[in-house]
């Protein structure tokens, strides 16, 4: 089939995904696809396991990574919820150029930027953006997040400022749909941005088990790493 999975976590998205490498590559194999991206929160300690394999089993590996984006400077550590700590950004390697700034990314994050998580900002990204596709993320990303807050301006100013960064064609605006109640205007108005500013858009699924039997084990693993219980009303789910 020609539909290409670009965010996808494995379980070195920690306490977070629940497939293992080898299990999104046999789905990809079992549904005919020919291509599959990794894009594991924070880190690409999974990429040379799924290059490998992916290759083996005769499917395309895009290597990716779903990078935490501070508000401001890395350097900044001020007190903050781990909410407002950082923005999700999905970042693909289009060749070996890309592929080592992930690297350069991916090291920064955790050698400069740590606060809650490891994070970049936009400086270093604008300074490693050669060789990479962006896509805007999950209603975690900054675009999503101004949108569902009702500062249109705002946001088509960020998605402006990442068209800008990554040159023409190499950013893309994420649409989802996984039912929730805030990704329907999410959408919306990020096909408005797309219009106005003449974007492309990418239709993605946000990838974190392979079947509705696996909701129940990836609720567990989401209270491990909350510290919650699955009697919680409120807790997170996905």
């Amino acid at each position: 089939m020609n539909f290409v999975h670009l965010h996808v976590h494995s379980h070195y998205s920690l306490l977070d995904g629940a497939c293992t490498v080898d299990a999104l590559i046999d789905a990809a194999k079992r549904q005919g696809m020919r291509s599959l991206a990794l894009t594991d929160h924070g880190n690409l300690f999974g990429a040379i396991e799924f290059y490998t394999k992916a290759l083996a089993a005769g499917i395309k590996p895009i290597i990716g990574y779903e990078a935490y984006v501070a508000p401001g400077s890395r350097f900044d550590k001020e007190k903050r919820t781990i909410q407002g700590a950082s923005y999700h950004l999905i970042l693909l390697a289009r060749n070996e150029v890309g592929y080592k700034n992930l690297l350069k990314l991916a090291s920064a994050a955790y050698l400069e930027g740590f606060y809650y998580k490891p994070r970049i900002d936009k400086e270093i990204l604008s300074q490693h953006s050669e060789g990479l596709i962006c896509l805007s993320a999950c209603l975690k990303g900054e675009i999503a997040h101004l949108l569902t807050t009702d500062n249109m301006e705002a946001a088509r100013r960020c998605a402006g400022e990442y068209a800008d960064m990554f040159g023409p064609g190499n950013f893309y605006l994420e649409l989802m749909d996984h039912g929730l109640s805030d990704q329907k205007g999410v959408n919306q108005g990020l096909l408005e941005i797309a219009r106005v500013l003449e974007l492309p858009v990418v239709a993605t699924n946000d990838v974190h088990y392979l079947t509705a039997e696996d909701t129940r084990a990836h609720e567990v693993l989401l209270c491990i790493s909350t510290g919650k219980l699955l009697s919680d009303e409120n807790r997170l789910r996905f």
